[in-house]
C-alpha cells in the first residue's frame, strides 16, 4: 500500500483534508447534529437516536474526538459528549476561508 505523502502538503491543506474526511460520513454528521440539538449526550442515547450499533457509534465518536470537534466527560459508567465549541469555531473559520476562495476570483478563466 502506498504512502499518502501528507508531508508534501501544507499544514493548512492537511487540516482542511482532515475536517472534510471527518465530515464525510453521514453518521458523524448525524452525531454532530444531535449533539447540537440537545447540547450534551450519553453514548447510549446516540445508539437509539442514530440507529447504529454501539461499537459503530463508538468508532465515529472516536474520530470526532480525535480531531477535537467533540469532547467527552466520564459520568459514572457513561461518557457524556458535547461539541468542543472552540475547535468547532476554528474549523468553521478554516473551512469558510477555503470554501470562499471562489469569491476572491475576479473572472472565470475556463
Amino acid at each position: 500500500m502506498g504512502l499518502t505523502k501528507t508531508e508534501m502538503f501544507t499544514d493548512l491543506q492537511n487540516e482542511i483534508s482532515l475536517f472534510a474526511k471527518v465530515l464525510g460520513h453521514p453518521a458523524r454528521v448525524a452525531i454532530l447534529q444531535h449533539l447540537f440539538k440537545i447540547d450534551t449526550c450519553v453514548c447510549g442515547d446516540l445508539v437509539n437516536e442514530i440507529g447504529l450499533a454501539q461499537p459503530t457509534i463508538s468508532q465515529h465518536l472516536k474520530e470526532l474526538k480525535q480531531l477535537g470537534l467533540i469532547k467527552g466527560n466520564i459520568e459514572g459508567t457513561s461518557v457524556c459528549y458535547c461539541i468542543n465549541t472552540e475547535n468547532w469555531t476554528k474549523m468553521k473559520e478554516i473551512m469558510s476561508q477555503f470554501l470562499n476562495l471562489d469569491i476572491l476570483k475576479k473572472e472565470d478563466c475556463c
